[in-house]
């Protein structure tokens, strides 16, 4: 009975694992994910063309806006120790941001024996990532202005007021740009800072009219609805807009309902920020906690959208000036950064529904990564840990296992026994569970308390950015991707023969050759499952089959010791 309980739940796990590996082969293949629509592929050179400015009256409503062509200008590139930028003079807005310490991963199809069977090759250099694009195959940019009234906004030329252009040595770096129309001047000045991702944008204002304005600015983020180059195809990931308040916290936003005017999101508030997410990275901007403002989704253009949030300034009067500051944020999801910048910002690193669970799992293999500095041996440590929390009620399990692998003989011979008799045959097998302590259900609880957490290390391994590229030993240079050379599923697969050989053999012949076919096909499997996660399992099974021999050996001596005691 507990073995069938047992075999049950691993044809479940088997059976859903294949059917998440087929649901994303067809999106892969370009169909429709069972779980939503597959986003649609942007039409750049039509996207690029247009753009809109929110309007001061309710800006999270659709209106009429303006659409005005806005090829990009000669590009000014600013260098720091972590990233390029790229401004466009057309509205000083950011049209490029490349990740100098993050570059391209190749396909986990391209290398290792998996590229050879397949006859494919990685790419010489692959470059490194980039967030903010302009070109014909992407459209993805940050923007800001002012409205209400003819002032200067993203669609307006700017010059450039700076001339370092590259921080070097230095702590910090400033780049001003500067624009005059409507009779008010708008400097926004970018300051970086050496070791950071986040930019504060500083915008002043300075009224050189004869009457007060009184402007709102706006921060604006633009995408595509494509998903980012080079993107996993077998991990299914989020891409596009996010808003945060306190007030309904974080809300992520599909493409498609903002398409069909369905989006649902917190618009008028005084806190919060507005992002655009992809898998590992996100670009923000973030505005002054405790200032009202009103964020807003749109489609520009076919296949062209924005999030944006705008806020209110300070009645400026002629000849004053006003300055205003945000942070725009484009970099890693890496956690504790995020959590440094603003409330809620860490929630874009994408754990699904097993948020409650993975953010404990990724702390803790955050803590062990700090003491041994390598993901793999961390993931190692981990395993070990949840094995020894665990430790009680799987021992109790694994009891019940070795008790009923010697009892196997005995129920056998009931089987035979009572083979015509079902209800004579279920009481005399439950008599003898009951004189030999067994539990029929208790193998089934070292597997059923192990898939949260392999569930949960799924998560983490696919959404946390400090895993991506990770090495473990030798030729594991990628815990977040499938081990190229497909050792350790391979070792996988032997200990769990291995666990076979220690576990009850099924009196049923049919059964017990299902349970020896069911390594190979886990091993398979897992060819395509995170090298980290398939450490994970391959560990905890060294573990188990440790566990085990001890207890059937404990089990074994106790029995010899009522054996002498009753001669």
């Amino acid at each position: 009975m507990g073995k069938e309980v047992q075999r049950a739940l691993l044809w479940v796990i088997l059976l859903g694992s294949l059917f998440m590996l087929w649901d994303n082969y067809q999106v892969y293949k370009g169909g429709e994910s069972f779980f939503g629509p597959a986003a649609v592929q942007a039409p750049a050179e039509e996207a690029a063309s247009a753009d809109a400015i929110p309007t001061t009256q309710n800006a999270a409503k659709e209106q009429s806006l303006p659409q005005v062509a806005s090829a990009p200008s000669e590009p000014v590139v600013v260098t720091t120790d972590r990233m390029k930028v790229t401004f466009d003079l057309n509205g000083a807005r950011v049209v490029g941001s490349e990740m100098l310490l993050f570059p391209q991963q190749a396909s986990w199809t391209d290398v290792g024996l998996a590229g050879k069977i397949l006859g494919n090759e990685p790419a010489a250099d692959l470059g490194n990532v980039h967030l903010f694009e302009l070109n014909k195959n992407r459209t993805y940019m940050a923007q800001s202005g002012l409205v209400g009234g003819d002032y200067p906004t993203h669609l307006d030329q700017f010059k450039l007021v700076s001339s370092k252009l590259d921080m070097g040595s230095d702590e910090k770096l400033e780049v001003a740009f500067e624009a005059t129309k409507g009779g008010v001047k708008v400097v926004k000045t970018y300051r970086f800072t050496r070791g950071n991702y986040g930019i504060e944008v500083a915008t002043t204002v300075t009224n050189e009219g004869a009457a007060p304005v009184k402007p709102q600015i706006y921060y604006q983020i633009s995408r595509d609805g494509g998903k980012p180059e080079g993107e996993n195809s077998m991990y299914s990931t989020f891409t596009g807009p996010a808003v945060y308040s306190e007030e309904e916290n974080f809300q992520k936003i599909q493409f498609s309902d903002i398409a069909s005017k369905d989006a649902s999101f917190v618009e008028s508030t005084d806190n919060g920020w507005v992002a655009m997410i992809q898998h590992h990275f996100v670009s923000a901007w973030i505005p002054n906690q405790g200032e009202a403002r009103q964020n807003y989704v749109r489609e520009v253009s076919k296949d062209l959208y924005a999030v944006g949030t705008l806020l209110p300034m300070k009645e400026i009067a002629p000849g004053a000036s006003e300055t205003t500051t945000a942070i725009l944020y484009s970099g890693p999801q890496e956690q504790q950064r995020l959590e440094q910048l603003a409330p809620g910002l860490e929630l874009v690193v994408d754990y699904s529904w097993l948020t409650f669970l993975a953010k404990p799992i990724y702390w803790l293999l955050s803590f062990l990564y700090g003491i041994v500095g390598n993901w793999g041996w961390a993931i190692v440590l981990l395993t070990c840990i949840v094995k020894a929390i665990l430790y009680p009620i799987s021992a109790a399990g694994y009891r019940s296992m070795a008790r009923m692998k010697e009892v196997t003989p005995r129920i056998k011979a009931l089987q035979d026994k009572y083979k015509d008799d079902k209800q004579r045959l279920n009481q005399a097998m439950m008599e003898l569970y009951r004189n030999e302590k067994i539990n029929p259900v208790g193998g089934c609880l070292p597997i059923m308390l192990q898939i949260p957490v392999f569930l949960a290390l799924y998560w983490v391994l696919q959404g946390s950015v400090e895993l991506r590229g990770a090495e473990w030993i030798l030729w594991v240079q990628d815990l977040a991707m499938p081990d190229p050379w497909f050792v350790l599923p391979l070792l996988m697969a032997i200990t769990m023969f291995l666990q076979i050989f220690l576990n009850p053999k099924p009196a049923d012949p049919t059964q017990a050759k299902v349970m020896y076919i069911m390594p190979l096909v886990f091993s398979v499997m897992f060819f395509i499952f995170a090298a980290g996660l398939v450490l994970y399992w391959l560990t905890n099974n060294i573990l188990s089959i440790l566990q085990q021999w001890w207890i059937n050996k404990t089990i074994a001596a106790e029995r010899e010791n009522r054996a002498r005691t009753h001669k």
